[in-house]
């Protein structure tokens, strides 16, 4: 069994190394940035000369913020995946080709303990990340606009999901790829997922079987694309949850905009999918040669 004190150490010497590199440092500064951009394009839409000199009514008020918030949320959730891809890309391969590797598994520390360690840590930053800058530009829209998602915990949740789910896949490639192919395969992969949800809903739509099982597949897989359409449904007020419905199956091909929220099955599948990658991960790491 790992040992949890040594699984702690390494996670606080990855967090430490993470917080000196300096793409961390310029995501955050470019993410002020946004947030603060942002922040100033939804104040417009409380400006009386968007509506022929009128202000917006509250319900159009609240279904345009919506929707921009969805769109601003898209992209928060790229730059969350392309963090977790370039902060895990090279964090075991890059400890193996440069031999350090041998130097932190002295015994009696074991690979498995350096793993989850690594893993640890860059999770923290992640979720760390995820939960500030969401909550910030949650905080910017509710001060330009009053609107506040209905669900903001499940929304943070949902991008944080998706960003470990990715993170995990990219250390398990990273025990057996160099840096780069171990961080270009994921990316790929989320892209393919994100095109796989929009291909079923254009299979539900036509009634076309192959392509609904083109998208079961690629949702299977990678569950990620799943998981965005969640964060979707957490940001939806009610006006909007209604139209999306009342469109039928048409709906289902548009990346920004849920009619429902992941069904359990997927949710438990997810967590299943996410347990069985980090157990393929600590498999890798034990039976590689170092």
């Amino acid at each position: 069994m790992p040992s949890g004190r040594t699984v702690l150490t390494f996670a606080g010497l990855t967090v430490r190394e993470a917080s000196r590199r300096r793409l961390l440092v310029a995501v955050a500064i470019l993410t002020l940035i946004v947030i603060v951009g942002t922040g100033w394009g939804f104040a417009q839409l409380r400006s009386p000369t968007i509506d022929h000199g009128h202000p917006l009514s509250q319900l159009t008020l609240t279904v345009a913020a919506a929707q921009m918030l969805i769109v601003v949320a898209f992209l928060f959730a790229g730059v969350l995946a392309l963090i977790a891809v370039l902060v895990a890309a090279g964090s075991i391969s890059g400890d193996i080709e440069s031999h350090l590797a041998l130097a932190l598994l002295a015994r009696p520390v074991r690979r498995s303990e350096l793993l989850l360690g690594k893993w640890l840590g860059m999770a923290t930053v992640l979720v760390a990340y995820a939960v500030v800058s969401g909550t910030l530009e949650l905080v910017a829209v509710d001060v330009a606009t009053g609107y506040v998602p209905p669900h903001p915990v499940q929304l943070i949740g949902y991008v944080a999901a998706l960003g470990l789910n990715l993170l995990t896949l990219t250390l398990l490639l990273s025990t057996r790829l160099a840096g780069m192919t171990a961080g270009i395969i994921p990316i790929v992969c989320y892209f393919m997922a994100w095109i796989g949800g929009i291909v079923g809903g254009v299979g539900q739509a036509l009634g076309n079987n192959a392509l609904m099982a083109a998208a079961t597949v690629t949702k299977i897989l990678l569950p990620t694309d799943g998981l965005w359409r969640g964060a979707v449904y957490a940001m939806e007020p009610a006006a909007i949850i209604a139209t999306v419905r009342s469109a039928g199956a048409f709906a289902a091909a548009n990346p920004f905009s849920a009619a429902y929220p992941p069904a359990t099955a997927f949710l438990v599948w997810a967590v299943i999918w996410f347990a069985a990658i980090l157990a393929l991960a600590l498999w890798s790491m034990r039976t590689r040669e170092i």
